[in-house]
């Protein structure tokens, strides 16, 4: 009898510390559970929260905001975005900065000296070069962009799907040739597409298009705080305990036309969520998703899915003058534009000393890499005389990598259907998706794309 209540007692504690019971202090019961508090999750918890829909937000994260990142200088309270920096002038946009409270004013951004260093991103050393005037180009490519409007509401494609959006962008360049002093002003904009003139022209127009130009020209909006994270910390006092932070989920007991079962374990310990249904904001990558059951044919969808790696930080003690700024062009490829991986470009910071750098490459790389290569090449900068020496190693006051980031699929994949099988999916299993893998790299086109696409089925 001992043995066996010990055994009974020991059952118990496994069961209670994975969340496998029906512990009432411990279950969460909600009409829909979000995955992901980045743009798109945090977008949605608040929507569907202002519908009266009862929502639980987990999000691995200390704090809401995904790719928003923002810096506050503990001695001159100045903060620095060196994540998400501009918004579209959108109506969506507007609408929910009122919703949270947050005033906004239109700007064009600056990206650091008017003069720009133009250097090869493998030595630091100068190149020789000139930034093309981007205007007549600007509106070649968007006659080519017209031809596909829904591009820029999600990836509603032609069928059968133009062979243009198949070429390598390289490719594509060299087949409209009015549109190449373009390039280097859309590779800055978009950054994150890996080898960006092998990328299919289909994600060049998804990340750099017709609202970007039009914002380009007439301004873009940003909160009159300069502090992009303001959109969250509102978000998060809205949402108040409907937001979980640090926490991930474990398991996947059910996700049927019954409801959705989760494990997640939190600071706080493990607890159990039971909802009607289930929306997915994160990058789908099965290594993202192994958590969540997937049966055979979303493991074949989702498989597909490649990446690029995109870094941003903060960094001083650089040796750099406070207006260096500096562009990676290399010395012979098409255009200049540069073989990644590598740094993109370095900017100065409105803090003193502060320099915001990018780094790029095609695939997800470790944070420790990109930093010893960001170090490595500061270095090349000092030992170049472009950067004074200073004692001690340049150092990271703010790093954040965005990997996986850009995900794409094959050409091939694309024009047999991958994007129609994909959307299929929205509320197959009783679980929905958004996030930038259904459309793309920008908060306020996400907001459209969610509100227009997504919520409406799943707050039936």
């Amino acid at each position: 009898m001992f043995w066996k209540a010990r055994t009974a007692l020991l059952a118990c504690w496994l069961i209670l510390s994975f969340g496998l019971c029906e512990d009432s202090d411990k279950t969460i019961f909600r009409d829909i559970a979000i995955i992901g508090g980045g743009a798109s999750g945090t977008y949605s918890a608040i929507k569907l929260h202002d519908q009266g829909k009862s929502v639980i937000l987990i999000e691995k994260e200390e704090v809401l905001g995904g790719h928003t990142n923002t810096y506050r200088d503990p001695r001159t309270n100045t903060s620095v975005d060196y994540g998400v920096m501009v918004f579209h002038d959108q109506k969506v946009v507007k609408d929910y900065f009122k919703r949270l409270n947050v005033s906004w004013v239109i700007t064009r951004p600056e990206f650091g000296s008017s003069t720009p260093n133009y250097l090869d991103p493998k030595t630091a050393k100068s190149i020789k070069f000139t930034n093309p005037d981007p205007t007549s180009a600007l509106v070649a490519y968007a006659t080519e962009l017209s031809r596909y409007p829904k591009l820029e509401q999600g990836f509603f494609l032609p069928d059968p799907i133009p062979s243009d959006l198949l070429l390598p962008f390289g490719k594509f360049l060299e087949k409209y040739p009015g549109i190449a002093n373009a390039t280097f002003l859309a590779f800055n904009y978009g950054q994150g597409l890996g080898d960006y003139l092998k990328q299919p022209a289909l994600y060049v127009f998804k990340n750099f298009g017709l609202d970007i130009i039009r914002d380009i020209a007439s301004g873009f909006l940003i909160p009159a705080s300069g502090n992009n994270y303001e959109i969250y910390a509102h978000a998060t006092k809205i949402l108040g305990s409907d937001v979980l932070l640090k926490s991930v989920v474990v398991d996947t007991p059910r996700r049927d036309e019954d409801g959705v079962q989760l494990i997640i374990r939190t600071p706080n310990g493990t607890r159990k969520v039971n909802a009607n249904k289930l929306l997915i904001t994160i990058p789908p990558k099965l290594e993202n998703l192994n958590k969540f059951a997937l049966d055979r044919h979303e493991t074949k969808l989702f498989g597909k899915f490649m990446n690029t790696g995109y870094y941003t930080c903060l960094v001083n003690n650089t040796g750099l003058a406070q207006n260096f700024t500096s562009y990676s062009v290399s010395p012979d490829t098409q255009l200049n534009i540069p073989n990644l991986p590598g740094v993109y470009n370095i900017v100065p910071t409105a803090i003193q000393g502060v320099f915001d750098v990018k780094y790029g490459s095609p695939s997800t790389l470790p944070d420790s890499y990109v930093k010893s290569e960001i170090i490595s090449y500061i270095k090349k900068l000092q030992a170049g005389g472009l950067a004074e020496r200073v004692s001690g190693e340049p150092n990271f006051v703010a790093f954040k990598s965005h990997a996986p980031f850009e995900l794409t699929v094959s050409p091939d994949d694309i024009a047999n259907g991958f994007y129609k099988e994909l959307y299929a999916l929205q509320g197959y299993r009783n679980t929905w998706y958004t996030g930038a893998a259904f459309h793309t790299q920008d908060s306020a086109m996400l907001w459209n794309f969610t509100r227009a696409y997504v919520l409406p089925r799943l707050s039936d």
